[in-house]
């Protein structure tokens, strides 16, 4: 099944619609992008697995949650600066016969994430 991910609004206890992500590989210091795309109505990528198995490589990735610009856009009132703007997550892949899966949990003030089924 490869790497999938699915976002959450804990603030408003729905899937976070609307919100764009990042992907890269990472190695080092250095990054190189390998896919940009908005959130459907479930929170998920709406092409199903970001990478499949035959995409995945062993070694570092990086997710981006634009945080800031999804609330700001359900017109939530967010200081300035907000407290958080984008969450990174960065994790391992280290076998790319399973299925990786890296789901968020966010309002504007918390975040969480585990490696899902």
């Amino acid at each position: 099944m490869g790497l999938s991910t699915h976002v959450l609004d804990t603030m408003h206890g729905c899937p976070a619609a609307g919100m764009a992500v990042t992907l890269y590989a990472t190695q080092g210091a250095g990054s190189r992008l390998l896919k940009q795309f908005v959130l459907n109505a479930d929170g998920r990528h709406e092409g199903g697995p970001l990478l499949d198995n035959a995409q995945l490589e062993v070694g570092t990735y990086r997710l981006v949650f634009a945080v800031k610009a999804y609330f700001l856009a359900r017109k939530v009132a967010l200081p300035e600066p907000a407290f958080l703007d984008e969450v990174s997550l960065d994790f391992g892949i280290a076998d790319i016969d399973q299925h990786y899966h890296v789901p968020l949990l966010v309002s504007p003030w918390s975040y969480s994430t585990y490696r899902g089924s």
